[in-house]
This record gives structure tokens, sequence and C-alpha cells, in this order.
């Protein structure tokens, strides 16, 4: 049975944990809010940038059809059927640890779409380490880019893959970050960036999907339809400057829903690590009690029991 300098030991040590868990929940509370006002400020553009590319294509939803840039001319026969080029993950997890099962769970994620010819570009300091043990050596370090979300690094990324990728040194792009949901919730997903045909495993769009076949020619309408879009330039040219765009912003987007989810997630965890230090101060409090009042009763009796004797 532990003794009361022990306990007592013990119950200081608990409440220094519990000041830490505390704070850091704090700390992750307000870190999340202006995740989230971030992903709010963003939305207006986002939304008003898909609203031109409906207008544009011609098509009541174009987000399925958005996963690839249109640098060319034209995209049937840009990549051929069978791609033999490495293809990219980029994979977002955080650069620390205390956040639940958040990396371990996006890091499985990319281990179960991983190909043994990919390459990985690791954002966050836990899924670089991660794939650099599984022989996935990142190109370069994108730590800053998990905890520090940037538009610019983004755009530059896609801007290179973009270019890889109408080179034929790539065969697509994919993303696998952590959606957020809730506070209570993250789920890791996988998304198509780039994405050419035939690459088993991975969903999404196909270049030979035909983006373009609907942005050529606008549906001819009555003049006085006040409906009719007027478009200047082309739609084809709209799509060109948009389509980009778009890419970027997705990339930025993930970025800024992963490190929403992993707030949450430290959020969360931390608040269970807190409420579990409260309980076990709680138990040890009662035990140190009982153990001091044991030994008290003790003391006493051996007191009465002395002069009982005289």
């Amino acid at each position: 049975m532990p003794t009361l300098k022990e306990i007592k030991g013990r119950i200081g040590s608990v409440k220094s944990t519990l000041k830490i868990t505390s704070a850091m929940k704090l700390v992750s509370s307000a870190k999340l809010r202006k995740a989230q006002n971030a992903i709010a400020a963003m939305r207006p553009y986002e939304e008003e940038l898909r609203r031109m590319l409906e207008m544009a294509s011609g098509a009541g939803d174009v987000t399925e059809k958005v996963t690839s840039p249109s640098k060319r001319a034209d995209f049937a026969g840009d990549v051929p059927e069978n791609v033999t080029s490495p293809a990219v993950i980029i994979a977002v997890a955080s650069n620390s640890s205390l956040c639940g099962g958040f990396n371990a769970n996006v890091i499985a994620k990319v281990r179960a779409v991983r190909k043994p010819d990919d390459v990985v570009y690791s954002i966050g300091r836990k899924m670089a380490d991660a794939m650099a043990r599984d022989g996935f050596q990142s190109p370069s370090d994108y730590s800053a880019l998990s905890e520090h979300p940037a538009y610019a690094e983004a755009a530059a990324i896609v801007e290179k893959l973009s270019e890889d990728f109408y080179e034929g040194r790539i065969s697509g792009v994919t993303l696998v970050y952590t959606h957020f949901v809730s506070t209570a919730k993250q789920v890791p997903v996988v998304e198509p960036l780039l994405h050419a045909a035939g690459r088993d495993g991975i969903s999404g769009a196909s270049l030979h999907d035909p983006i373009r076949a609907n942005a050529p020619e606008m549906p001819s309408l009555p003049a006085e339809d006040p409906s009719r879009p007027i478009l200047e330039p082309s739609a084809r040219e709209l799509l060109e400057a948009l389509i980009p765009r778009t890419l970027k912003l997705k990339l930025y987007a993930a970025l800024l829903d992963s490190a929403a989810a992993e707030h949450a997630a430290r959020t969360i965890a931390m608040q269970t690590a807190t409420d579990n230090a409260e309980n076990l101060l709680s138990e040890l409090t009662l035990q140190y009690n009982k153990s001091r009042q044991q030994k008290i009763t003790s003391e006493i009796l051996d007191l009465a029991g002395g002069q009982a004797a005289e």
C-alpha cells in the first residue's frame, strides 16, 4: 500500500499535468476558431469561382470535372491510356502529437492507397517521419504548411506538379488529408487533384472526361432570354484561366481543412485528458484522506493502549 508521502507526490504530479492539459485545450480551441474563420473567409471566393465555372462550362455542376488543369488546346490524347509514370500523393498530417488518432488515421489511409512507385509529398513532420520509415522520402520539407497553411506555397506546389503532369513525368496527383466534419468528428479522405485514366484504386475524373466538350460552344439561346450568359473572352479561355485557380484553391482548402481537424482532435484529446486527470485527482485525494485518517486512528489507539497498560 502506498505511503502518504507517495500519494501526496502523485497528487502534485497529477495537478501539474492537469494544468498543462487545460492550457493546451484552451490553446487548441483558440486555434480551431482561427482555422474555422479562415475557412469561412475563403468560402465566398470558392462559391463565386464555382459559379463562374458552372456558367462557363454550361453544365449544372462541374465539381467532379474540375480535376485537371487546362494548359493545352485539347484534353483528348494529352496523356496515353497506359500511363507508366509514377503518381504523386500529397499527404497532410501534423507536426506534433497529443491529438488522439489524428495522425495515425491519416497515415493508415496513405498506406492503404499508396503504390510502390508513388512519390509522397509529406506535409507535416509526423507524416514525413512515417513515410521516411516506409522508404518514401518527401522531395522537400513542407512541415511549415501544416502549422501555417499559405496559399502562395500551395499554389507553387500545384504549378510544379501541373508542369510535371503535362510533361509526362508523373501520372497523377492525389490528396490525402483529414476532413473536419465537426469538433467531435474528423474523417481521413482521398481526393484526386490531377488524375490520369487507368489509375486503379483512386476515384476521380479522368483527363478524357470532356471538360472542354461543354465549354467551347455555349447553347444558343434567344437574344432576349435574360439567362443567356455573355462571355468575354470565350468559355474555353475562361476555363483555361479558372481551372488552374480551382486546383490551387483545392489544395489550400485541404490544408485549412486538415488544420481545423487537427486542432479539433487536439481539443477533444486534451479535454479527455483533463477529465481523466480530474477523476484521478479526486480518487487520489480520497485515498490520501482515508490513509491519513487511518494513520491518525492508529496513533490514537496506540496512545489509548499505552495508557491502559499503565
